[in-house]
């Protein structure tokens, strides 16, 4: 109903124009020529046999226009909840005016009979074939009685070309209406047909585009020549940068390529058929990404080549990871080994130590003599030392599961190092715990061993004194307790073989300490994270599960290890 309503108004309009265009000319006339030369001279050529034409009677015509055209916009308003009646009133009120128009302006020969098919058209697109015939059939009559009327009253035209007058003007009203109604329809439904696969098509975009940009891959797409043409959120994210950096630039800029590297990526895609995969380390704000990626061809419905699609994933995390579990791995084999090697020593080693002792113990050797005993002696308690920490790194004694207060413990033995004598004058202690109580489940003694090889090692690491800091915070999944000092610090070699058994970074040292605390934080189901550089000091981060948390991280790991091996 609204749209018809807007219908009739530029009808409304159009007629108005129309019939200004038709009569104009004679009322021209008239203001030109004046009252004394109005007679058959017309701007307008009377068509033959025609009656002269009155410049008066067409300004009259004009003005019934005018006045119409008030009414029908004054019933606008009166009939806006019927607009069909609004329009058949205009339909017939128009084909009144037409009427006038042919009996003032030609009589039976008036070209503005032509008037009437314009008003059966606009009925029959509008309302469609029952409104057409209807207003065809009131054309009808109208035309025929204006043009017998006119015929009986002169009797100057030819009675067959009457009705032949009458016979074209039937059919051509009748076969304008049914052919409009039909191209109406046709129309309507084909603009249906259209709005219908236009509103399926918006839904297939938008939720294409809801789609591409939920997945938590990132997504690129480039044309031929490499320019970049889309990019989904993660992506963004992955790459740290703004769309207006990537959509419309190269595919270099985006730091995932290089020329050379694309050029041989797109060449080697384009001759498989199989997606290409590979892995390419990527400078970010915060530091290089891991990221792996995969290259395949962008084919249109056509089946020709658009374009390539670069789907990526950050694999820092994972790599981290895998690592870590490959680490794992490696210290449950070297921990066997351990085992066995330490088991095998332990006796011999224990009879000679006794024999060393008695030997030292006996009098009458030269003192050459007694000095060699001491040194088997001291060396035989060393390797018996060295024994006992592979055996408490190949066969840590049974974990004790309670309930303690590692904020409380930490607290505590940070007093007693504070106290110790490897604390010198040039060093610096400080401790940070929020907040100063948290429950764990676990292991207090073994707690107390990682943080007190963390401590030490922190200590030697600063030989000329520094600042040693521990630091505890609680999270809604982990406990986070870190060690902290500004010593030497690490190469990135050193902290790769930090956990691994005997490689120790310290004279006198066995390289058993640091294996141990990572075997104790993952028997607790934690992570431990290490950040050094050389100069620049050493922060050592553990994070310890709060309830069951060590067995769901457990199984993350493992789906996250099987998942990176496919990018």
């Amino acid at each position: 109903m609204p749209t018809l309503l807007r219908q009739l108004r530029w009808y409304i309009a159009l007629r108005l124009v129309a019939v200004l265009a038709a009569v104009l000319p004679y009322g021209l006339s008239l203001l030109l020529n004046g009252p004394a030369q109005v007679g058959t001279e017309s701007p307008v050529p009377a068509p033959p046999e025609s009656g002269a034409v009155n410049p008066l009677v067409a300004l009259v015509l004009l003005g019934l226009t005018c006045v119409a055209t008030l009414v029908y916009i004054a019933l606008l308003h009166v009939l806006r909840d019927r607009p069909k009646v609004q329009a058949y009133i205009q339909f017939y009120g128009d084909l009144l005016l037409v009427t006038g128009m042919v009996y003032s302006l030609g009589g039976i020969q008036s070209p503005f009979s032509l008037l009437y098919l314009v008003v059966i058209a606009v009925a029959s697109a509008l309302l469609r074939r029952r409104a057409g015939i209807a207003v065809a059939s009131g054309a009808n009559v109208l035309y025929a009685g204006l043009v017998l009327s006119l015929y009986y009253q002169t009797q100057d035209t030819d009675v067959l070309r009457v009705s032949y007058l009458l016979a074209v003007h039937c059919v051509g009203f009748y076969a304008v209406a049914l052919l409009t109604s039909y191209l109406a329809r046709s129309a309507h439904r084909a603009e249906q047909e259209l709005e219908a696969k236009s509103g399926h098509l918006a839904d297939l975009q938008i939720m294409h585009r809801d789609i591409v940009q939920s997945i938590n891959s990132g997504l690129i797409t480039t044309d031929l020549d490499g320019v970049v043409t889309l990019v989904n959120l993660a992506g963004l994210a992955i790459l740290g940068r703004p769309e207006e950096e990537l959509v419309g630039r190269p595919i270099q800029e985006s730091g995932l390529f290089s020329t050379r590297l694309w050029e041989e990526l797109t060449t080697a895609a384009s001759g498989q058929r199989d997606r290409l995969r590979s892995e390419v380390a990527v400078e970010r704000p915060g530091g290089t990404a891991s990221i792996g990626f995969s290259i395949s061809l962008l084919t249109e419905a056509n089946g020709r080549q658009g374009g390539y699609i670069v789907i990526f994933q950050d694999l820092t995390q994972w790599q981290r990871l895998r690592e870590e579990l490959r680490l794992k791995d490696r210290m449950a084999a070297v921990g066997e080994m351990a085992a066995g090697l330490a088991h095998e020593i332990g006796n011999p080693l224990a009879a000679i130590s006794g024999s060393v002792q008695l030997l030292a113990g006996s009098g009458g050797n030269e003192a050459s003599q007694r000095r060699l005993v001491e040194i088997l002696l001291k060396e035989s308690q060393r390797l018996d030392r060295t024994v006992k920490g592979f055996l408490r790194f190949a066969r840590p004694r049974e974990r004790s599961i309670v309930p303690f207060d590692i904020a409380h413990l930490l607290a505590e033995h940070f007093e007693l190092l504070r106290n110790s004598e490897e604390v010198s004058r040039q060093h610096t202690l400080e401790i940070d715990l929020d907040p100063p109580s948290v429950h764990l489940l676990g292991d207090p003694d073994q707690v107390t061993q990682i943080f007190w090889n963390l401590a030490r090692n922190s200590l030697r690491a600063m030989p000329e004194g520094g600042t040693l800091r521990v630091l505890g915070r609680l999270t809604p999944d982990v406990y986070l307790f870190q060690v902290l000092d500004t010593g030497r610090g690490m190469s990135e070699e050193q902290r790769a073989n930090l956990f691994h058994p005997f490689r120790s970074f310290f004279d006198g040292g066995t390289g058993i300490g640091m294996a141990i605390v990572y075997r104790i934080v993952q028997e607790h189901g934690g992570r431990l994270h290490v950040d050094s550089r050389p100069g620049g000091g050493t922060t050592i981060s553990v994070e310890l599960p709060r309830g069951d948390a060590a067995a769901a991280r457990a199984t993350m790991e493992s789906a996250l290890l099987a998942t990176s091996e496919h990018p």
